[in-house]
């Protein structure tokens, strides 16, 4: 079994061609190497590392003075003053409620400065994003398979994250779409 450490040394070898290469074998289903969704996970952060954020890789927190894991962290950035957790989903549909939910949670631990941003290799189903602006004031912003494309051709993440957030900030909005500037 792959480690973590293992992955993380695997797709720091990768630059802006290589994650755009890696995104083409995730929409394949061809990403030998990789357990099932991990490509995915690594390849969101690898792109905020490349634009100059501050990543932590994923990681098990445990309770104080326990050392049972209760929760698993995909990742998590800082995009100039801003904190947030990272959940990252490939999977061959839009994803429904359930990763937001999970993502609520853990930001409830979370100073209020905190945000979270859920990336899905393809989408978010309607009903889900309906129940995400349940999650205010946790806020989670939502990124599709489309923006995680638009921000590795354009070899930038953090700009359209802080772009995402601001819209969050100005109107309430978790689905900003960064691709033509639309409220989805």
């Amino acid at each position: 079994m792959t480690t973590r450490e293992e992955y993380e040394a695997m797709i720091k070898l990768l630059d802006w061609p290589g994650l755009l290469e890696l995104w083409e074998g995730i929409k394949h289903r061809e990403t030998p190497g990789w357990n099932p969704g991990k490509a995915f996970e690594y390849l969101v952060l690898r792109a905020f590392d490349l634009d100059g954020a501050a990543v932590r890789w994923p990681y098990g927190v445990s309770l104080p003075r326990q050392s049972e894991i209760v929760e698993e962290i995909d990742g998590s950035v800082r995009v100039g003053g801003l904190y947030s957790l990272v959940e990252s989903k490939d999977e061959d549909g839009n994803i429904a409620i359930a990763p937001i939910a999970k993502l609520r949670n853990q930001l409830l631990r979370r100073p209020a400065g905190t945000f979270g941003m859920v990336f899905s290799s393809h989408g978010f189903t309607e009903p889900a994003i309906q129940l995400a602006h349940f999650a205010l004031p946790q806020s989670i912003l939502l990124w599709t398979g489309k923006e995680v494309e638009y921000a590795l051709n354009y070899r930038s993440i953090c700009t359209p994250c802080e772009m995402k957030y601001r819209m969050c900030v100005d109107f309430g909005t978790l689905d900003f779409d960064i691709t033509t500037g639309a409220i989805e």
